[in-house]
């Protein structure tokens, strides 16, 4: 008896150097197996077994499951009527007290079977399936029981350094994701970050992003959009309290954990983690989940500010730049022209229009706009602009126009449009349209609104140096030009243009109109014919008043015969229009690059030609002097 209690003592020395020899020689360093597996494979070789595994007792499925192994036990599930047969034996052979169950022969490809206990209650057993001669073999109910109680302490020191290994594992992972985050400004890299750590960790585990921003969407990375109309109403309380939330899901066999992604400003989305085969999340793992998740919350808060910053900066330079070139003395058409090009690279816009405002809030467009806002489809758009900005003075930030005008049929669905302001007056606003709905941010609204903001005084110095340039230029009454400017125009003309026609056109009778009706009514048939000629020459001719009930009409690059043409149109229709009845007399006259000619000479032989019609009985038209 004696000596069979040496043998145990003897077994178990001989385990408890293993184990201490094990810990020493790991030196402080983590394996690629863990500690509680090595002590089995050398529990396996000092008691000369064929296999040892541990089971660990899962509470709501009432079944043990594997949690090392040494072999062919790896995937084994004892199930419930096994853990009754174990109990039950259990009770016959040690009764109340610990103990070491021997399995009757052929029941179960199991052996011996020592349980551990905590508080009371089963928690894991070690199974044992013994070769043909063992060590467990040999001893007696006694002795069993002494090695089962010491194998016990044993194994439960095992398990709490393979729980410190794991810890040291997992927390020295979240040490260097931590690294990572704080060396990485990007958003995605972060998220990802985040995915490839908990696949590290927990291989079984299933992950989701919940976020609750606008993103690009990394196409690798498990992400879905928090929608606060879900009914996931777990993961939006985890967002909206910053609180880690718990979902169990019997029916699905799996628990849910929602970590929020929470910075020192603000929750930027939610971590979903799912546990299958588990009734509660197991409760081991949630600190360093929460960790990670906090971790994670502040590198993407970070990482947002940083970008946000070098997005503020953007804008700053572009504000600044912008303001720069329009304060160049751009005319307004390049300086619409320049706008345009900067909103459209800037925000991506489909279509970008400048609209002015008159005394009746009717709009104008202003060139530079893009080619949409002349069509009729505009229309639409520009008078749903006039009647909410004509009495506001408001930016308007439209994710969708439909909801606004769903009587209408609408192509350009997202709208952005901003007054511009000179002082405290609506001067116009600025638009811009894409066809996809919501398609601009609000950080484009703001963007918008600064831009135009800054630019409003830009634009309106270039439009009131042309309007300025004009009243230079034009002729007050009639709004012709002036024959300063028609004189400059010419003599341009005679450098670089092939040749041109040049009429001169006066009044018949005028002094007659002013004595009769008053100068008032002489004003008014001036404007009269000064119309009618403005309706009848293209854009690039010039016409000018050349003095009192004189004008004038230059037309670059035409021939002597159109010139003539031109005059007789205008002789017959100011007889038809004008009210009082009044007609003209006109002189004509060309040059052509074949023979030398200055302004003076051309203006000469006009002039010359007007004053023979006049002397040949007005209302008619003549060249150098001939009767057409």
């Amino acid at each position: 008896m004696i000596k069979m209690k040496n043998k145990t003592a003897q077994i178990l020395n001989q385990l408890r150097m293993l184990f201490f020899q094990h810990m020493q020689n790991r030196k402080g360093e983590l394996h690629d197996a863990t500690f509680l597996e090595t002590f089995l494979l050398d529990t396996k070789e000092l008691l000369e077994m064929e296999e040892v595994t541990f089971f660990k007792f899962d509470e709501w499925k009432q079944q043990f499951y594997k949690e090392a192994s040494t072999g062919s036990l790896h995937d084994y599930i004892m199930e419930a009527p096994v853990q009754e047969y174990i109990q039950l034996l259990w009770r016959e052979q040690v009764g109340d007290g610990d103990g070491m169950v021997r399995m009757q022969a052929g029941a179960l490809d199991i052996h011996v079977v020592i349980p551990l206990w905590d508080n009371g209650k089963v928690i894991g057993v070690t199974a044992f399936k013994e070769r043909e001669a063992s060590a467990l073999s040999s001893l007696t109910l006694e002795e069993g029981s002494i090695f089962a109680n010491e194998f016990t302490i044993i194994l439960k020191t095992a398990l709490s350094i393979s729980k410190i290994s794991d810890d040291e594992r997992r927390y020295k992972q979240l040490f260097k994701v931590t690294e990572k985050f704080h060396s990485s400004m990007s958003r995605d890299a972060v998220l990802g970050e985040i995915i490839a750590t908990l696949h590290t960790v927990y291989p079984t585990f299933e992950y989701f992003l919940l976020l609750s921003h606008d993103h690009d969407g990394h196409e690798n990375l498990p992400i879905k959009e928090l929608e606060y109309d879900s009914d996931n109403v777990a993961a939006l309380q985890a967002y909206v309290s910053g609180n880690m939330e718990f979902e169990d899901q019997p029916s699905e066999n799996q628990s849910i954990l929602y970590a929020p992604l929470k910075g020192k400003q603000g929750v930027y989305g939610v971590l979903q983690v799912i546990a299958p085969k588990t009734l509660t999340f197991p409760k081991q793992e949630i600190e360093f989940i929460s960790l990670l998740a906090n971790t994670a919350g502040s590198a993407l808060e970070n990482a947002q500010l940083y970008q946000q910053s070098k997005r503020l900066v953007a804008d700053l330079q572009l504000i600044n730049e912008i303001s720069r070139h329009l304060n160049s003395n751009l005319r307004l058409d390049e300086t619409m022209e320049y706008m345009k090009r900067q909103i459209i690279t800037s925000f991506h816009a489909e279509q970008v229009g400048f609209l002015t405002l008159d005394l009746d809030d009717a709009g104008a467009i202003l060139s530079g706009s893009s080619d949409f806002f002349d069509s009729e489809g505009a229309g639409l758009y520009v008078s749903f602009l006039i009647d909410r900005l004509g009495s506001e003075k408001e930016s308007l930030f439209i994710g969708d126009l439909r909801v606004h005008r769903p009587e209408a049929e609408i192509r350009y669905r997202s709208l952005m449009a901003v007054p511009m302001m000179k002082g405290d007056e609506v001067k116009g606003f600025a638009v811009i349209l894409h066809t996809e709905a919501y398609f601009f941010s609000f950080e484009m609204f703001k963007l918008l609104q600064s831009l135009i903001h800054h630019s409003s005084m830009a634009m309106a110095n270039s439009i009131l140096r042309e309007e300025l340039e004009k009243m230079v230029i034009t002729d007050h009454l009639t709004q012709l030009y002036s024959r300063g400017f028609l004189d400059e125009k010419m003599s341009r003309s005679l450098e670089k243009d092939e040749g041109g026609a040049f009429i001169m056109i006066d009044i018949d009778n005028f002094k007659r109109i002013n004595d009769t009706y008053g100068h008032q009514v002489g004003d008014e048939i001036l404007i009269q014919v000064a119309n009618l000629l403005q309706h009848n020459i293209r854009d690039h001719d010039i016409g000018a008043r050349w003095g009192g009930e004189e004008l004038a009409i230059y037309l670059p690059c035409e021939s002597l015969e159109t010139g003539i043409r031109i005059a007789e149109r205008l002789k017959d229709k100011v007889r038809d229009i004008s009210n009082p009845g009044v007609t003209i007399s006109a002189g004509v006259s060309h040059w052509g690059k074949g023979r030398p000619d200055s302004v003076k000479e051309i203006v000469k032989r006009a002039d010359e030609a007007l004053y023979s019609a006049k002397n040949s009985g007005k209302d008619r038209v003549h060249v150098h002097g001939v009767l057409l």
